[in-house]
């Protein structure tokens, strides 16, 4: 995962919420669904990249390309700007610790709760409307440096914290609170201009799309068998990724795969740039 820096703390007033399926009454935005004609979609043809780990120049161009929100965006590409809006980045530990520890998930033994995938990466805690509520005002500056910076929507990476995080004793996050604090970025993301993008959860596909996400971005579903479930709901509105070191039937089958989505990429896993010796890149 790339590094995020987040600018500055301050205070965005939010306003009650459009409820999409498992969100609070009143919660989040109601302008979660406000200025989406405003917004643009990514194509669903041409050239795409995934370039989290290093921004580089595409030999011939880019029609689509995601990348951190550190990262300036592509001339001429459809930019999407990555956030981590569920976990803290890595090295910005003091900024949660730091008179914020609250917002961050403890297990039912009171220590803190980091992703075992991710051990630098805190979990965040979005369980009451008043933790979300600054959580948005922690990460409300990166959506909005986003659009500042040129960038044509977001996605927001780590919704499926509540299907991996399911037992007090080991950390809890309830998928209603889950959804609500995404509520709360759809809404964001709207009125900066910006399309925003669900990241991964297969199992939240519709609840998400009626939650007011735009378009859909999801890592290995053919290597889990369950691109339809982002196909199904979000058409041709997905950007897929998978990864060199878990791809069971090879690239061939997943670009022969009726639900994979038009715009379907093999990465290496550390999304290097092509100068490194593990650097990977094809497109269906």
């Amino acid at each position: 995962m790339p590094q995020l820096i987040v600018v500055a703390l301050v205070v965005l007033v939010l306003t009650g919420c459009q409820p999409g399926a498992g969100a609070d009454q009143g919660d989040g935005q109601d302008s979660a669904s406000m200025n989406v004609a405003d917004v643009s979609l990514p194509p669903t043809g041409g050239q795409f990249d995934y370039q989290l780990g290093t921004a580089y120049e595409f030999d011939g161009g880019l029609d689509v390309v995601v990348r951190d929100a550190t990262a300036e965006p592509a001339a001429g590409a459809y930019d999407v700007c990555y956030v981590n809006g569920f976990q803290t980045q890595p090295g910005e530990a003091d900024l949660w610790l730091d008179g914020n520890e609250d917002l961050l998930l403890h297990d039912a033994a009171g220590e803190l709760v980091v992703d075992p995938d991710w051990p630098d990466e805190y979990v965040l805690d979005p369980s009451t409307e008043a933790k979300r509520d600054r959580i948005v005002d922690i990460l409300g500056p990166v959506i909005t440096g986003c659009a500042d910076a040129g960038f044509d929507a977001v996605e927001i990476d780590n919704l499926d914290t509540w299907t991996r995080f399911t037992e007090p004793s080991t950390g809890l996050i309830e998928e209603d609170a889950a959804l609500a604090l995404a509520g709360s970025y759809i809404g964001l993301a709207h009125e900066s201009g910006l399309a925003i993008g669900q990241k991964n959860a297969a199992e939240a596909t519709t609840a998400a799309r009626e939650l007011g996400f735009d378009f859909a971005v999801t890592e290995e579903c053919a290597a889990y068998d369950e691109c339809g479930s982002y196909t199904d709901v979000y058409g041709e509105q997905v950007l897929q990724i998978e990864y060199t070191d878990n791809l069971p039937d090879g690239f061939d089958a997943v670009c022969a795969d009726p639900d994979r989505a038009p715009l379907t990429i093999l990465r290496d896993r550390d999304l290097v740039g092509p100068d490194a010796a593990a650097y990977a890149y094809e497109q269906c």
